[in-house]
């Protein structure tokens, strides 16, 4: 059963009392499309949550260790899983992907729910194929448990898809007298994690090439940013079988890959 205009989309939170959660809480109460049927944390009974509230989708901000086993609840209960939550590793995706399937489930693991943060993503794929190198940059608060950030190591792995697997240029010094200095590297694309007072969730991908370098920036000053995508995914999994990785695929815009080769051909 999917929300019509009369039937709002009974939606339950886990990490409710959290940054983000108490963000969504208050969107779903305001939006009369949504009705926040359950928002549990820590120790609290999702199965039984999930269960009494007859929720349809499961919006999950809670912490890495927790969310995986948070989703596959969920989908045991024949609820769609939305995850936000970051550091769930590939292989806990690629189960929750199954389940999901299995059970004729949409459902999605998202690592930026922001609109600006998906379009800097789609856009760095286009640049991908036409630098030699690349650095990205994220800064978070200090609280935030994973590093880099799962928008961070999604964007490298993005950008190496987009070019085929072929890695960037990485130049290593000589003499590193600071160890850690460089940051981590994935496919030869820098990553480099900010923790401090102040930012929300920003990032930076830097391309350089001869002569020149170009600069895509996204930055996050509040969590409200997050919660029209996240409300967003919550309509469409309902509506497919789908699983989503990213919120371009949510809001159905085309394959950066195909946009690239339609103007490398126009140019042709």
């Amino acid at each position: 059963m999917t929300a019509t205009a009369h039937t709002p989309l009974r939606v339950a939170v886990s990490g409710a009392r959290g940054r983000v959660g108490r963000e969504i809480v208050a969107a779903l109460g305001a939006d009369p499309g949504f009705e926040c049927v359950a928002a549990v944390d820590v120790d609290d009974d999702l199965s039984g949550a999930l269960a009494g509230a007859r929720a349809q989708v499961l919006v999950d901000f809670s912490v890495p260790t927790a969310a995986a086993a948070n989703a596959l609840t969920a989908v045991e209960l024949g609820v769609r899983p939305v995850v936000g939550t970051t550091g769930m590793g590939d292989a806990a995706v690629a189960e929750l992907r199954a389940h999901c399937a299995a059970a004729h489930l949409g459902g999605c693991v998202i690592p930026n729910f922001a609109l600006g943060a998906a379009l800097l993503m789609w856009l760095a794929e286009l640049c991908a194929g036409h630098f030699e190198s690349c650095e990205i940059i994220e800064s978070h608060h200090p609280g935030k448990l994973d590093a880099p950030s799962g928008t961070a190591l999604r964007t490298a792995e993005r950008l190496l898809e987009a070019r085929g697997g072929r890695p960037f240029d990485h130049a290593e010094p000589q003499t590193q007298t600071l160890a850690g200095t460089r940051g981590g590297s994935l496919g030869g694309a820098g990553i480099h994690s900010l923790r401090l007072q102040g930012p929300v969730a920003d990032q930076s991908v830097v391309f350089g090439a001869l002569g020149q370098t170009l600069t895509l920036e996204h930055r996050t000053t509040s969590r409200a940013a997050f919660v029209p995508g996240v409300l967003a995914a919550a309509r469409v999994v309902t509506t497919t079988e789908r699983f989503y990785r990213s919120l371009e695929e949510v809001l159905g815009l085309p394959p950066a890959a195909s946009v690239s080769r339609a103007m490398a051909s126009s140019e042709a």
